[in-house]
């Protein structure tokens, strides 16, 4: 019988669960509240990007690869977009930022003023968009692949207005960026060598640095004796949930029933409170009392095991 493969709540998700076991008056609730709405909001603009490059096409081989995270040492990145063709590769930078846009180049400052005429200063995302191009360069260089290299930001809001934009770097707003990427392909020059971007793909594949996401209690500096424990009922938003033999996992509230609870408050344990756990520290966080119950469930999931009987730690198993 396989196993059932297990990985973390997407950031979404987990920060959804982490607000249902925060108590009503935690002083970290309205930042949680803040922190999902702009979660959700960035996931909405990665779809716009997504379905927008759907609409490039050119003459000639290309591929978009999405998330592309790799390292040449310590030096580590994490690249929303990058579209491979027969002429060079380009650099995505996505940025999901509403109000009025301004790039200083007098001061190198970017800024934003919101919709209550408040003006806050952020990173420049041009500057880490030149990081991630000279990063690509470095790395085709180091494997041999004579392939260009431009990039630029594209940012996915629907309430954003430039006030300014750099003349260094290309910037543009979703329904703009087919018109950007064909022009900036125009630009690439023809290669005299076929270039195989079936063969580059793997290699990035190959070399992929998987992103490492921190618990979110971790991340956020919260207490994890400050959640709510017990198992989520998806249906009444109450930590609910019991095992009954039979049926499975039942509300005892609104008995409605679900068959991935366990599974999914396993995610949760991973993705808020901590990168391991064992029987009881499991138990506890889902209010379940028989260690072998908890022992049996866990042998039916993928995890790595470390240790034997009551030492034994479970962690989430490496992707290849």
């Amino acid at each position: 019988m396989s196993k059932l493969q297990i990985g973390l709540l997407s950031e979404t998700e987990a920060l959804k669960r982490l607000l249902y076991r925060l108590p009503e008056q935690h002083a970290q609730r309205t930042f949680i509240e803040k922190e999902i709405y702009k979660s959700a909001a960035g996931k909405r603009g990665e779809e716009r990007l997504e379905q927008k490059v759907a609409e490039f096409h050119v003459d000639g081989d290309y591929k978009f690869l999405r998330n592309v995270t790799l390292a040449i040492g310590d030096w580590k990145v994490q690249i929303d977009g990058l579209l491979l063709t027969d002429r060079g590769a380009i650099v995505i930078e996505s940025k999901n930022i509403s109000g009025k846009l301004l790039f200083d180049a007098a001061n190198g400052e970017f800024s934003r003023t919101d919709r209550d005429g408040m003006r806050t200063v952020m990173n420049d995302p041009t500057s880490q968009l030149n990081k991630h191009v000279r990063f690509m360069d470095q790395f085709f260089k180091s494997q041999k692949i004579k392939l260009p290299v431009k990039g630029l930001v594209v940012f996915t809001s629907k309430e954003c207005e430039f006030l300014t934009k750099p003349k260094s770097n290309y910037v543009c707003k979703t329904y703009q960026l087919v018109d950007y990427l064909l022009h900036i392909h125009q630009t690439l020059p023809m290669e005299s060598t076929q270039i195989n971007l079936l063969k580059i793909s793997k290699l990035l594949q190959k070399h992929r640095a998987p992103y490492k996401r921190v618990p979110l209690c971790h991340q956020f500096l919260i207490d994890k004796a400050d959640l709510r424990t017990g198992i989520l009922c998806t249906q009444c938003k109450q930590h609910t949930l019991q095992k009954k033999k039979r049926v499975g996992w039942i509300c005892s509230r609104c008995k409605t029933v679900d068959s991935d609870a366990f599974k999914l408050a396993v995610q949760e344990y991973f993705s808020l409170v901590d990168i391991e756990l064992n029987n009881r520290r499991l138990r506890e966080f889902c209010q379940i009392s028989s260690v072998y119950v908890t022992s049996r469930l866990l042998g039916t999931m993928e995890l790595e095991q470390n240790g034997a009987l009551r030492n034994r730690v479970y962690q989430l198993k490496k992707k290849d």
